[in-house]
């Protein structure tokens, strides 16, 4: 057998292999906090015929499921489940103001993540087949960056849209334009969530945003220096 721990603001839980499912939620085996925005049982955790299943029991809240490295990330939206095979994984989502992440530890599993180190110091960071410039990492980094400061917590609240521009010391119309265009960017190579339907923006796509970033490494802890630099593209328009 494979034992699963499952790992939230420094507390360890082991599901069962054998009996009832483990429940994550508002209540549940795992109850995260009185958040009203969260789902009373959201995540629910089966061993089914020697695998570990992750399913979204609820009805309105999405998961990012992404393995320690960040090179395999999925969205796992209300309804759909996925198996959990990573010695590691990283599990994050956001109900109202609140981000939280959870992780998972799989003894013996059966799949492990591949780690290649990109040499590229041209300033540019490229993600499938496209590339975010100084700026448009600053943005995500700003948006993303309470979740990176965290220690021995799970959870976090994203910056609004107003909050990250002074950050940045940017107009408020600037920091909206490159959001539009990092969102737009990774949309085209198929990152989920981000658009609200043809041709409109998804109204939550800063909390997606952060969402994907983080469980796919996107931006790391690493990264926060951005923020007191000076961007490189100041007065372009993407």
């Amino acid at each position: 057998m494979n034992g699963l721990a499952i790992e939230f603001a420094g507390e360890w839980f082991r599901p069962s292999e054998e009996g009832a499912p483990f429940d994550i939620g508002r209540e549940g085996d795992l109850a995260i906090d009185d958040n009203p925005y969260l789902h009373r049982r959201f995540l629910r955790i089966t061993h089914e015929d020697g695998i570990w299943w992750l399913s979204n029991v609820g009805s309105l809240i999405s998961a990012t499921v992404c393995d320690a490295g960040g090179g395999v990330q999925s969205w796992l939206p209300p309804g759909n489940r996925l198996p959990m095979v990573f010695p590691t994984t990283s599990i994050v989502f956001t109900a109202g103001p609140t981000t939280y992440e959870i992780t998972a530890q799989l003894d013996n599993a059966p799949y492990h993540e591949i780690r290649s180190e990109d040499d590229d110091d041209s300033g540019a960071t490229t993600i499938g087949a496209i590339s975010f410039t100084k700026s448009q990492k600053q943005l995500i980094v700003a948006l993303a960056e309470p979740m990176l400061r965290r220690e021995g917590t799970g959870l976090s609240e994203i910056p609004s849209s107003a909050s990250a521009a002074r950050r940045l010391g940017w107009a408020s119309t600037r920091f909206n334009r490159k959001l539009d265009n990092v969102c737009e960017k990774l949309d085209r190579i198929g990152v989920k969530g981000l658009r609200g339907g043809p041709g409109a923006l998804a109204t939550n796509r800063r909390a997606r945003l952060v969402e994907y970033a983080v469980a796919s490494r996107l931006v790391t802890s690493s990264d926060l220096p951005l923020l007191d630099e000076s961007d490189d593209d100041k007065g372009a328009t993407a």
